[in-house]
């Protein structure tokens, strides 16, 4: 066994996702050993503990902080790594894990804990909003309203969230926004306006296919309001990843912009509900965050990559029921 030269802290939200975490402690500890890393966990037990363990680790001059949560967890454990030099580690255990996703993460613990350890890092983007920091999407519209009824569900898992969509669905009234970005402006009725720093909200739903998450810009994706029939082309289009092509998509690459809309209201920050002010301004962060991840990931492509994907996660579940 290797001696440890290096020290990582591991933070656990223990209630996250729809499996146990009961030994996965003792399973990261076990497969850094022979990377040469001691490990450390703490556990969450409410909203911020995550940030504030990571800004302990930064300042204890930690290696590293590994997050095991969804990404709520991953949100508030990154705002506290954003602008230093220690990396995070992913071991993605939520319900729509949109950011581990989109960098190529395995969703299975071991698999994901051996990519921490192999300690390949890339300097990835973060976004904010009036200075809240996001690291997947920003939204505001129908997934804002989505993301606050899914957070008041007493269960979890892709089945919840198809529930609350269809039945915000049948009550919302599309807003209108303006937006001002790459020195132009315009004002559109929208059904979503989604700032993307990564291509997926999660669970393969892929709102920026295109999305590079350190190219410095955001991708800026606005769904028109629509009929039934267009909405529901949209949805097919979210998860093949042809909805960049759709008519109802207006989409553009931008460093920062700003969002207007009539008064303040719901928002989502990777998937959390948040409520936001009127005005938001938004903004890229280039390559300011280190994030442990595989080498030489696949390129997207439209239907190939979402099949993949679905085939995986359908075999991820299946040895999590039968193990």
């Amino acid at each position: 066994m290797a001696m440890s030269d290096k020290r990582y802290l591991l933070i656990v939200n223990p209630v996250s996702g729809t499996w146990n975490k009961r030994g996965l402690a003792d399973t990261v500890t076990r497969r850094l050993s022979d990377a040469g890393v001691s490990v450390e966990t703490r556990f969450t037990a409410g909203a911020g503990d995550a940030t504030r363990l990571a800004r302990m680790a930064v300042v204890q001059c930690y290696d590293a902080v590994i997050a095991a949560g969804g990404d709520g967890t991953i949100n508030e454990t990154a705002s506290a790594l954003c602008n230093t030099n220690v990396p995070l580690g992913i071991i993605p255990s939520g319900s729509g894990n949109g950011l581990a996703r989109h960098l190529n993460i395995p969703l299975e613990p071991k698999p994901a804990i051996d990519v921490i350890a192999k300690g390949y890092v890339v300097n990835c983007d973060y976004g904010t909003v009036n200075g809240r920091p996001f690291f997947c999407t920003f939204g505001v519209g129908f997934d804002a309203t989505v993301s606050d009824a899914f957070s008041r569900q007493g269960r979890r898992g892709e089945f919840m969230y198809v529930k609350s969509a269809l039945a915000e669905y049948a009550r919302y009234n599309p807003q209108v926004y303006t937006i001002s970005a790459n020195g132009k402006t315009l004002t559109e009725k929208a059904f979503i306006v989604a700032c993307c720093n990564a291509s997926q909200y999660g669970n393969n739903a892929y709102i920026a296919p295109k999305a590079n998450i350190a190219d410095g810009l955001l991708d800026i994706t606005i769904i028109h309001a629509g009929n039934p029939f267009d909405m529901a082309r949209v949805g097919v289009d979210l998860f093949t990843g042809y909805i960049d092509r759709n008519v109802m998509i207006h989409s553009f690459r931008a460093p920062s912009a700003v969002i207007c809309r009539a008064e303040g209201g719901p928002a989502h920050l990777d998937g959390e509900p948040v409520v936001m002010d009127d005005m938001m301004e938004v903004k890229c962060h280039r390559q300011s965050l280190g994030i442990f991840t595989p080498e030489n990931a696949p390129e997207f492509r439209p239907i190939i990559t979402p099949l993949s994907c679905f085939f995986r996660d359908v075999k991820t579940t299946l040895c999590r029921i039968f193990q």
